[in-house]
């Protein structure tokens, strides 16, 4: 047998459900959801969040709009008694928000559980115990029987105790702890008995929790199982079925988007996937599938910033740039073909159609980010990008030859020094290859005197030196070419022209753009002014500067 050897694995069985319905229901609400970041998420990291740290994530997890909250295991640590106890006696909970706590299905734990809960108004006592063939077999070494009657011991002895505090309005969950590693029937059977001794209610429903404790199968397979499961379970009616999918496959959010299709009403997870080994399923990846779809997800996400923020500060573990919906890269496009398309996406929206943007699945601004964050150049961009960076951020709407022209010179850039580029230093590129590079030609005073010719006097400057140009053309433009034709002993053909205004009013300033042909030689020139004739000129006198500057060379 060699160290990487397939061989030892057997692959998971399917279900036996050949009509399966869970294919053809589609998500239109979402489900009831369950927050574990105080409890499985916490228990998953190498420094378990202090009292403070778990006040602060709580507080997230309320403006978020989760209702109920799983915030410890009080019976394994007196942190997590402490915790409990906190937010009962500076009454912390609001009135709407049920907390959740998890037990052992064994007395002394069961008590001491009860006992940090004193007080609380509402709270959902979360009781489990292992019921998969290898934790029967291989770890507790006991019969089915052996096993269901722990299970409703646990019961019992939870509803003895609760009965004793009738302030509070108690619920209970039962979780068969690797529920996909359960045969279905046994599973069922379990909590068939579960239900009968708690004697649940449509009224007063009891929670049983299906957990994918380690994530075994592809997510159809789990979604059979849960629907198999809905379909046997006696007293549906009173039962609320709850998910709580792990990522040991990659497919976590999958599993439980699928067990919902197969009817699942109640989804546990942790914000960004946090837990043990690969993590739990992720809220907002699922919270925001759906609102991805139109469906409104009942929890806020809109500042994503907070989130992550409180989250990696509670936790100590960084947000991976590629998290789906909240990571910092996952709406930023470096691919040129990509920029170009977002641009003309992002140009063309009409809001009554509903959001419709290339590679932007969501606005990004639904999560609070801005489009600033949406290009970034690095030499796998393009013009596009390059482009909208301009565009977004001084108003320039290059045209297309000069996309072309100035993106070139943006990856030649990128590449020499290997590394993206920040927007900044897009616009001091631009700036210093257009607007003021220090052989530009500029223009200090014009007269322009209209008739069936136009006759122009310009004074230029150009490395501290004035002079006066005058010529005659049919408009300042050619005017302009054809005294500049004396200069340089060669023909001037406009080639490309493009001219708009920066900004609306009278004192909006105009941007021209153009490209000159000189003798065999073809150059660009960049102009901004207040004066639209100003800008035109200037534009070519910043296209032919580095001719007159070869011109005063060769004449030296």
């Amino acid at each position: 047998m060699t160290a990487f050897d397939h061989t030892k694995y057997r692959p998971f069985q399917p279900v036996n459900l050949t009509d399966r319905q869970w294919p053809n229901q589609v998500l239109d609400k979402a489900p009831i959801w369950c927050s574990v970041d105080l409890r499985d998420g916490n228990q998953a990291l190498i420094d378990p969040m202090t009292v403070e740290q778990k006040k602060r994530l709580f507080k997230l997890l309320v403006k978020i709009g989760f209702k109920q909250i799983e915030v410890g295991f009080p019976a394994a640590s007196q942190p997590d008694f402490d915790f409990v106890r906190a937010l009962i006696d500076e009454n912390l909970i609001p009135d709407d928000v049920t907390v959740q706590v998890l037990t052992q299905a064994r007395e002394h734990l069961i008590d001491r559980t009860i006992e940090a809960l004193k007080g609380v108004k509402k709270a959902i006592v979360h009781v489990y115990n292992s019921t998969s063939t290898v934790q029967r077999e291989q770890v507790f070494q006991m019969s089915r029987e052996e096993i269901t009657a722990i299970a409703v011991q646990g019961v019992r002895l939870v509803k003895e105790r609760v009965a004793q505090h009738p302030d509070t309005e108690w619920r209970l969950e039962y979780s068969p702890e690797s529920f996909t590693g359960t045969e279905l029937d046994f599973a069922v059977e379990i909590c068939d008995a579960v239900v009968k001794e708690w004697q649940p209610t449509p009224d007063n429903k009891i929670l049983l929790n299906l957990p994918a404790t380690v994530e075994m199968s592809t997510p159809n397979v789990f979604a059979d199982q849960i629907e198999w499961f809905c379909r046997h379970i006696q007293q549906r009616d009173a039962v609320e079925i709850s998910l709580h999918t792990h990522n040991d496959r990659g497919c976590a959010v999958a599993a439980a988007e699928l067990g919902l299709m197969a009817g699942a009403d109640r989804v546990e997870g942790t914000l960004m996937g946090n837990g043990e080994r690969t993590g739990n399923m992720d809220v907002i990846t699922l919270a925001m599938n759906l609102y991805s779809q139109g469906v409104d997800p009942e929890l806020y996400l809109a500042d994503a910033e907070e989130i992550v923020e409180v989250v990696e500060a509670c936790t100590q573990i960084p947000v991976n740039p590629r998290h789906p919906y909240v990571g910092e890269l996952v709406y930023t496009a470096f691919s040129g073909s990509h920029q170009d398309a977002i641009k003309k996406s992002l140009s063309r929206q009409e809001p009554e159609q509903g959001w419709n943007v290339a590679y932007l699945p969501i606005d990004p601004q639904d999560l609070g980010r801005s489009y600033e964050a949406v290009i970034r150049i690095n030499s796998q961009s393009g013009k596009g990008g390059v482009a909208y960076i301009l565009e977004a951020d001084q108003g320039l709407k290059l045209p297309r030859w000069l996309q072309m022209e100035f993106s070139r010179k943006v990856q030649a850039k990128t590449e020499a020094e290997a590394r993206e580029l920040k927007r900044q230093e897009i616009w001091d590129t631009f700036n210093a290859t257009y607007l003021a590079h220090p052989d530009l030609a500029e223009l200090v005073s014009y007269q322009l005197e209209r008739s069936d010719q136009d006759y122009l006097t310009a004074v230029i400057r150009q490395r501290g030196e004035t002079r006066e140009l005058r010529g005659e053309g049919k408009g300042a433009i050619h005017a302009l070419t054809e005294a500049l034709k004396d200069q340089l002993g060669c023909e001037i053909q406009v080639t490309e022209y493009n001219e708009h205004s920066l900004a609306t009013g009278s004192d909006a300033k105009a941007a021209t753009y153009i490209q000159l042909q000189v003798g065999e030689q073809t150059f660009s020139g960049v102009a901004i002014s207040e004066d639209t004739v100003a800008a035109n000129l200037n534009a070519v006198l910043a296209a032919v500067s580095p001719a007159l500057v070869s011109r005063q060379t060769q004449a030296a």
